[in-house]
């Protein structure tokens, strides 16, 4: 469990991560780009804004580049958009129009920055280590995606073995472009070794605002809904996908249910999964024992719903941290997950969590448990918010201005890059 903890570290290497250096710091300003943010909800989003806030309350001022959303509005001047189109079997996204990207770029050339920072390995990832190379900056990126196992969603004609090859070689072909990588999570940053990648790797996960979570109204959110004050809640947040493995929660669900009839399960987030899963909870007979939300507000509703659930239920095999436990946990709600890949950083078994086994009548077991034993469940609740508060955000940030201090003092600077490599 990494938690709070931060690795010891001098000067870059690529057998170990970085990021702990306690040398004198100075303000830094940083260039982010990034293929998604807000409105667009998910992990990365939440990473960029979170990290944005701490690093300004620290004395750091970042710039963002991002895609114009239909109907967005930022109160931000230091959010920039860029002009972007529909992505195809995918409306939530937009893509960042090249020439307008570059466009931006240029108007950018001139303000003084010390540092790009890469949040997604797309159109923002070349443009991205374009902009550095001709500006002799130091180049890094977060890793906050596992692509090897949501691929083959995406491109079912191609099997499996093939999209996780292609996935593996181009997460290792950009990595080691540039100067550093950042991993929210032991087990990702041991997969991205596995890869092939050679860049140092530092471990910085996405802390929390405990108090975020804190104040919310679980009552309000039941009134709201029709959900009566009384009858047990089960909830998942995240996005509707179904790397997600929320069809397994279904399946965990139905066991529940025979066994606890009144139970609800509150699937909170939209995404390209939600017209299967809506079939498969009618075909389980789920009926009005599913509710689908879909996005909430982060600083109302959402606050409100994780402390209307008695339980937070989570059975995703992908994630690279599994934020949404953490903040399930600073609003006083205890969870069943599974612990896989980033989560197994995240989840202490007995620390706001219980570890459930991966088969759907084990992981309804340890469910039923919490729901038939208030007490527990209780004392379960109690260790919520002492150990959500290890990943307090502020210390994360720390450990991030930490990472580009020792970045922007013994990075090596690498040749300008040709131009015509870049060109769409």
């Amino acid at each position: 469990m990494i938690g709070p903890r931060a690795d010891s570290a001098s000067a870059p290497s690529a057998d170990r991560p970085i990021g702990a250096d306690t040398s004198v710091r100075d303000a830094k300003r940083i260039l982010f780009l990034s293929d998604v943010y807000f409105p667009r909800v998910n992990g990365v989003s939440t990473s960029i804004q979170t990290f944005r806030a701490e690093l300004a309350a620290l004395g750091h001022e970042s710039v963002l580049v991002a895609p114009n959303y239909p109907g967005r509005q930022d109160c931000d001047a230091n959010t920039v958009r860029v002009a972007s189109r529909y992505v195809p079997l995918d409306p939530e996204d937009r893509a960042m129009r090249w020439g307008g990207l570059q466009e931006t770029l240029s108007k950018l050339r001139h303000e003084p920055f010390d540092l790009v920072h890469v949040q997604t390995p797309f159109l923002a990832h070349y443009a991205g280590v374009r902009f550095a190379r001709e500006r002799g900056l130091p180049c890094v990126a977060t890793y906050h995606t596992l692509f090897e196992e949501y691929l083959h969603h995406y491109l079912p004609l191609l099997p499996a073995g093939v999209t996780r090859a292609l996935a593996r070689r181009f997460s290792r072909s950009q990595c080691n472009e540039l100067d550093a990588v950042i991993a929210p999570s032991t087990v990702m940053r041991e997969t991205l070794l596995a890869y092939g990648v050679t860049r140092p790797i530092a471990i910085i996960p996405t802390g929390i605002g405990p108090s975020e979570f804190a104040r919310g109204d679980g009552a309000r959110f039941r009134v709201r809904h029709g959900i009566a004050q009384d009858r047990p809640v089960l909830l998942f947040v995240g996005r509707v996908a179904h790397e997600k493995n929320i069809e397994f929660l279904l399946g965990v669900h139905a066991r529940v249910k025979a066994a606890c009839p009144g139970v609800l399960l509150v699937i909170c987030g939209e995404g390209p999964a939600l017209r299967a899963l809506k079939h498969r909870s009618a075909a389980l007979g789920l009926g009005g024992d599913v509710r689908f939300v879909g996005y909430l507000d982060r600083t109302s509703e959402l606050p409100d719903c994780y402390r209307a659930a008695d339980l937070f239920v989570f059975a995703s095999k992908t994630e690279t941290q599994g934020l949404v436990l953490l903040e399930a946990m600073a609003a006083g709600t205890p969870a069943v997950a599974l612990a896989a890949m980033g989560t197994r950083d995240v989840l202490r078994n007995g620390a706001g969590a219980r570890i459930a086994p991966d088969s759907e009548q084990g992981f309804a077991e340890q469910v039923l448990a919490l729901l038939a034993d208030p007490q527990a469940r209780r004392a379960l609740a109690a260790t919520c918010a002492p150990y959500a508060a290890e990943w307090e955000a502020r210390e994360m940030a720390k450990r991030l201005e930490r990472f580009y201090q020792e970045i922007c003092t013994t990075a090596r600077r690498r040749p300008r890059l040709r131009r015509d490599r870049f060109q769409r």
